[in-house]
């Protein structure tokens, strides 16, 4: 059993995530796994050699070809990570937000209780935070954003979780919620 911690920091797209995560990574010395940053080169090369737009990230394509690939990276990363430090993993997990058994499938697999974030944001806020950044991997979202809200994570995921609306949160405001 590691003493370490481990933390899961899951959202829709444009809630925050990243800050979030690197905020708490930095406050608990931990090592930060983004989905964004930890894959992003090997996903790019694999869609344009599969001969699909490498900016893709909403397609059926890019979920059959990558989405459970880029998870079990960031697992298999963090399990090598916490018999040494606490990690936290950034990433959606839409689909495991809707598992009941998912806090007790990565309590079995990484020997610890893992804390999960569940940050949200109104829709508003959370479409003009992705317009703003300017990022190719985003611009399926906005060309249909009523799709893009229906696909988003459950309003309520289907186990407890630690709860954060980001709609009024700038990263100063970040370490405030998690001592809160």
């Amino acid at each position: 059993m590691s003493t370490h911690s481990l933390h899961i920091v899951t959202g829709a797209a444009g809630v925050g995530k990243s800050t979030f995560g690197r905020t708490l990574a930095t406050k608990l010395a931990a090592g930060l796994l983004d989905s964004d940053t930890v894959t992003e080169p090997v996903v790019r090369a694999g869609l344009k050699a599969a001969g699909l737009d490498p900016a893709d990230r909403d397609s059926p394509e890019y979920k059959q070809l990558f989405r459970d690939a880029v998870y079990e990276c960031l697992f298999d990363t963090a399990a090598e990570n916490l018999p040494h430090v606490s990690v936290v993993i950034v990433g959606p997990f839409t689909r495991e937000l809707t598992d009941a058994r998912w806090p007790d499938q990565l309590r079995d697999r990484f020997g610890v209780t893992p804390k999960i974030w569940y940050l949200t944001c109104h829709d508003d806020v959370r479409r003009q935070r992705i317009q703003l950044r300017g990022n190719p991997r985003d611009h399926g979202k906005l060309v249909d954003w009523a799709q893009h809200v229906r696909d988003a994570p459950p309003a309520e995921p289907a186990f407890d979780v630690e709860h954060v609306d980001t709609s009024q949160l700038g990263e100063q405001d970040c370490t405030a919620s998690i001592e809160s």
